[in-house]
């Protein structure tokens, strides 16, 4: 399976070019580390093409705003999408982009093409509908990887539930999420290194959510939610932690340890 990712070089004057790479999401953050000096080149001997990843399709994407000094990116997978990486990603991303602006496209591709001044919609899948995530049990294998791919669902201060996150983020089937996970597995304390999250107090009926990856229609979510209060914390997971009387405790990040370990991955990938 191709790991497309598209790739937008905004010049000074304002017009842009846009090329498509097969196998660029993954690997994508790290070669951003390299720089705006070796990247843009490498960008540009990519295919030119006229055509743009939807929602669906598009597994990462970066934009270079020459004018601006704007960097915009997002990846479904690589560090900056794994919770002890983060933020040493980042730090060592806005390090190698020194006087650019960094930043996260929760919203994938359509948040690219807004930031463009372009309609949005042309890459939405609207069609495509919500495909859940299975819960996961307590003794399920998944949960063994240091990288599991995970949801945690907290609701209230008493119930906590993990689903699979290789389908959309949980908090995309609004209520209807509550009523499906009641008498699934529980957790009790979710004690993995989830790469999102939802917590939902049914007695306030306010939603808070996180993610490390891109979700489409990221800030369409409260839509999804009518009559509730929905706060999106971007990658903020410590929001989460703070939200749900203890009941997602992800392993404490080591951020010195992250940073010297994504440098290696840089090198490493730098070197083969």
């Amino acid at each position: 399976m191709a790991d497309r990712a598209n790739f937008v070089v905004v010049r000074e004057s304002g017009a842009y070019e846009l090329y498509l790479s097969r196998f660029g999401a993954v690997g994508l953050d790290l070669d951003l580390l390299a720089g705006p000096g070796r990247v843009l080149p490498t960008v540009r001997s990519l295919p030119a093409d006229d055509g743009w990843l939807d929602d669906v399709l598009c597994q990462g994407a970066a934009l270079i705003d020459l004018g601006r000094k704007v960097l915009l990116l997002f990846a479904w997978e690589g560090p900056s999408t794994v919770l002890r990486y983060r933020a040493a990603t980042l730090e060592l991303l806005r390090e190698a982009w020194a006087g650019w602006d960094v930043r996260w496209l929760y919203d994938g591709p359509a948040e690219l093409r807004t930031h463009l001044g372009l309609d949005p919609e042309q890459v939405r899948d609207r069609a495509a509908g919500v495909l859940a995530g299975q819960p996961i049990g307590p003794g399920d294998e998944e949960l063994t990887d240091p990288e599991p791919m995970a949801a945690v669902v907290t609701v209230g201060p008493d119930r906590c539930h993990v689903v699979a996150t290789g389908a959309d983020h949980p908090v995309r089937e609004g209520p209807a999420l509550l009523d499906r996970l009641t008498g699934g597995p529980e957790h009790g304390v979710c004690r993995v290194p989830a790469e999102a999250g939802v917590h939902v107090d049914p007695l306030r009926r306010r939603v808070g959510w996180w993610t490390l990856g891109a979700t489409a229609e990221a800030y369409e979510v409260p839509q999804r939610w009518p009559g509730w209060t929905v706060e999106f914390w971007q990658d903020r997971w410590e929001e989460h932690v703070r939200a749900c009387a203890g009941r997602f405790r992800p392993p404490p990040v080591d951020h010195a340890r992250a940073l010297a370990e994504v440098r290696a991955m840089a090198d490493r990938r730098r070197g083969g």
